[in-house]
């Protein structure tokens, strides 16, 4: 079914104002604001860094809470990294009557890694309009995630979907 008025999107009206401040405060609005909103990511530290709304780039930092038994970011901050940088850009797109959900998460673990990790996130043109359209769908969210040496220790891909929130029923 057709979604042809688009409802507003309080993530969204929120992330367009802060990323008009000047970028030290932009990037600690969004990163609190994201750590309000998953919880898991504030015991994690993770941090927004930049966003156009189309685009988000995601760090975690190689703290001691997040570390395996090597000294890197653990398997598991990688997949959350991966996972928060497609449901943030997934999340501020969707209009606000949709629910965004995660439906699979697509992890390889090809190299070591070594220091901080970054997630970039991106939609296409397609996909942003498809969101917009559909009362229901998924999406493949292309991620990369990249450790401080520069190479991609997990290639990764998130599949998305959306449906509509249920209405609140109050008594």
């Amino acid at each position: 079914m057709k979604n042809s008025v688009s409802k507003t999107n309080p993530l969204r009206k929120f992330a367009t104002w802060a990323i008009n401040k000047p970028d030290w405060l932009s990037r600690k609005l969004l990163t609190w604001m994201f750590r309000y909103k998953v919880k898991l990511t504030g015991t994690t530290k993770l941090e927004i860094l930049n966003t156009d709304l189309t685009t988000v780039t995601f760090r975690q930092r190689n703290l001691k809470r997040v570390q395996n038994h090597i000294g890197s970011v653990h398997a598991a901050g990688m997949a959350l990294l991966a996972e928060s940088a497609t449901g943030f850009v997934v999340g501020v797109n969707l209009p606000g009557d949709k629910l965004p959900l995660i439906k699979s998460m697509d992890l390889k673990y090809v190299k070591r890694a070594t220091g901080d990790m970054q997630a970039v996130a991106t939609l296409t043109k397609d996909q942003l309009e498809l969101m917009q359209l559909e009362d229901k769908g998924e999406v493949w969210v292309d991620v990369k995630v990249t450790d401080a040496t520069g190479i991609e220790p997990v290639v990764c891909q998130m599949v998305w979907a959306w449906v509509p929130r249920k209405k609140q029923v109050v008594n």
